[in-house]
């Protein structure tokens, strides 16, 4: 990144938080800053547990405890164990807290009326397009990809998806015994690793290598879940992996896929995966690739 694309990612923030009013204390003349606005917001008329919040607000919890205190001394809310499971507290709006949450919805609204009324109808449908736009991107830059235990609940949660996925979209359906073997003691080091990938806190993607002979890996379990796709988190899996598969000596890639993924097959083709003869006898594959040359990324 060059000093360019920063100043402009700076300046974009203080023109956005200055037009909107995040700066000061009284945040919507709610008379309380941003913080605790949007806290009280985000519970809703609903109530939410706290480790949703904490997720969706990306806030830590000595933070987010200080929030709810204020809004408790406040009179706005209420927190208590959720009677389903006593390890987790939920948080709740007082009446009070209500009638709040319909101020604050209000007088959001006229903030968004503010911005749009001024625009012509050319310029408003511009900055519609601009918003949805960075909104994407920020979404985008969000998430995190990390190593996982291919038997914890975030990557039992993926694979299970992916799964249910394939049944759906082959034509004969999909059962993973007669695949490939990718159980999970085959997917961590040194035999492979595994990847999950997250927004807010929530498992939204995976993908694994397998180490399969010297020298030589297999990619396997690409999933990204179908709300998320779009924001590039299947390139940032393969180059992942590919980047653990190069640190650890591997220098030649393989894959199998099915024949009705077709963004599978035109990620790895746009990623130098060649079509290759059958490598395996997958029931389930119809397409098999490599790419070489994986050391000299290193």
């Amino acid at each position: 990144m060059d000093t360019r694309q920063l100043q402009q990612v700076r300046r974009f923030n203080r023109v956005v938080t200055g037009r909107i009013g995040v700066l000061s204390d009284n945040y919507l003349g709610s008379g309380r800053p941003l913080g605790e606005a949007r806290l009280l917001f985000e519970i809703g008329r609903d109530g939410a547990m706290i480790r949703d919040l904490r997720a969706r607000l990306s806030l830590d919890s000595g933070y987010l405890s200080r929030l709810l205190r204020s809004l408790e001394r406040q009179g706005l809310a209420v927190s208590q164990r959720d009677t389903g499971d006593a390890r987790v507290r939920r948080v709740a709006l007082t009446a009070k807290g209500r009638k709040e949450w319909s101020t604050l919805d209000r007088r959001s609204r006229d903030l968004a009326v503010s911005l749009l009324a001024p625009l012509g109808e050319r310029q408003r449908e511009r900055l519609l397009a601009a918003m949805e736009e960075v909104e994407r991107l920020m979404r985008a830059s969000s998430v995190t990809i990390e190593l996982a235990d291919p038997a914890s609940a975030d990557a039992r949660l993926c694979i299970e998806a992916y799964f249910r996925e394939l049944g759906q979209r082959f034509e004969a359906g999909f059962d993973p015994a007669l695949s490939v073997s990718a159980d999970p003691a085959e997917l961590v080091p040194p035999a492979g690793w595994f990847l999950v990938a997250r927004l807010d806190g929530q498992p939204v993607g995976c993908g694994a290598l397998k180490i399969t002979g010297r020298r030589l890996g297999e990619i396997k379990r690409m999933w990204v879940a179908p709300a998320v796709r779009g924001l590039g988190i299947a390139q940032r899996l393969l180059d992942t992996l590919e980047q653990h598969a190069a640190a650890a000596g591997v220098n030649v890639l393989q894959l199998d896929t099915n024949r009705t993924l077709g963004e599978a097959r035109a990620l790895y083709a746009r990623n130098g995966y060649v079509e290759i003869p059958a490598y395996n006898s997958n029931p389930y594959a119809h397409h098999w690739y490599e790419k070489r040359g994986l050391r000299r990324r290193k």
